[in-house]
């Protein structure tokens, strides 16, 4: 993905996310508003889709986002970081005592391209969406690579994601798609 964000711009990501976060916990540590974001014509944009992956000591937290742009870039990532945090329904809302604990990560997602041939994907810079009927499921690519897996079981288990026999990516009837994204996170930021 041919994507380049200063530290500043991804610091403003985080920030958005956070402040975000702190409003609906009744919060106020993190401060952000439009006026801050006019210098920087990316959160302006409507070209990409976006996640935001909230951890925890490692571990998953939260993880919520769109696939295509639904609106501008700030407003999206806003968004993101709300549902993250309390609407993931594999999660139990995030509360005050949690919210120190966690680290933020924002990804930001490439135009979809659906896959004709399986050569064209790779591990570590594609995530993956497989659809059959009304069943969909999606994997970052960065998940495929925190779990050291082939690209058999970044198909498989983006099948189980879709609610899919794990060996449904080989049949002729389902659709699979690709992406990439700009990834980056809090850690990173602080040197960690």
């Amino acid at each position: 993905m041919e994507l380049s964000l200063t530290k500043k711009e991804k610091e403003l990501f985080i920030k958005l996310a956070r402040s975000e976060i702190e409003k609906h916990l009744g919060i106020n540590e993190t401060e952000i508003s439009e006026e801050d974001l006019k210098p920087y014509p990316i959160f302006f944009e409507q070209k990409y889709g976006s996640f935001v992956t909230l951890h925890n000591s490692g571990n998953l937290r939260g993880c919520i986002g769109y696939i295509q742009p639904i609106t501008t870039l700030h407003r999206q990532i806003r968004l993101c970081a709300k549902a993250a945090a309390f609407e993931d329904p594999r999660f139990y809302p995030l509360t005050k005592e949690e919210y120190p604990l966690i680290d933020i990560e924002i990804s930001l997602l490439s135009p979809i391209e659906k896959v004709e041939n399986l050569d064209e994907i790779k591990v570590g810079r594609d995530g993956l969406i497989v659809q059959h009927s009304i069943f969909q499921g999606l994997l970052l690519p960065q998940v495929a690579t925190e779990n050291n897996w082939d690209k058999e079981e970044f198909l498989s288990h983006t099948c189980l994601k879709a609610g899919l026999p794990s060996d449904c990516w080989k049949r002729n009837d389902v659709i699979i798609k690709k992406f990439s994204a700009y990834v980056f996170d809090e850690k990173e930021l602080k040197g960690e």
